[in-house]
């Protein structure tokens, strides 16, 4: 059964509540970063492995418990409209990850340091995604749009069928 709708947070509570489910991400995606490279995985096979995880883990957090919005009917749907938000954050985050790292010089060419880099830039742009347009007002209205172009309703015949020629019908 679904629960009630809840009121939105105020925009500076949930800032400070996607935050901490950045926080979240970002521990996640630098100790998958870290497991890859003990593994063996090149840097930026690593960190493509880290982005995937931490992905869907702030997604199911932020669905959850900061915008108060996953439903189970509605899921599959509110997972691909993250999922196609954050590929922008995450290709901008991958971008400043793969830039910096390729430098090789002692401090912005640390994995690490590239990492934060990149994961401060996709934070902004992430946030201004979910709270709008995957979570927020925007999604019914894009989903709603998207069906309208996708989907053309078929006029319905309006009396029985004409009959076929040659058919007993009239």
């Amino acid at each position: 059964m679904e629960q009630p709708p809840v009121p939105p947070a105020p925009p500076r509570r949930l800032l400070a509540k996607f935050s901490g489910v950045a926080l979240i991400g970002f521990a996640v995606s630098a100790a998958v970063l870290h497991l890859g490279l003990e593994a063996g995985l090149r840097p930026w096979a690593a960190r493509l492995v880290a982005l995937v995880v931490a992905m869907n883990v702030t997604f199911l957090i932020n669905g959850r418990f900061v915008f108060r919005a996953l439903s189970r009917e509605r899921l599959l749907r509110q997972w691909a409209a993250y999922a196609a938000n954050s590929a922008f954050g995450n290709f901008c985050n991958y971008w400043v990850f793969v830039t910096l790292e390729s430098t090789h010089r002692p401090v912005i060419g640390n994995p690490y340091v590239a990492l934060l880099a990149g994961s401060v830039t996709a934070w902004a742009i992430n946030f201004t995604g979910a709270r709008f347009l995957v979570f927020g007002a925007g999604a019914r209205f894009l989903a709603d749009r998207c069906r309208r172009l996708l989907v053309s309703p078929r006029p319905r015949p309006r009396g029985p069928a004409p009959a076929e020629p040659g058919s007993s019908r009239r």
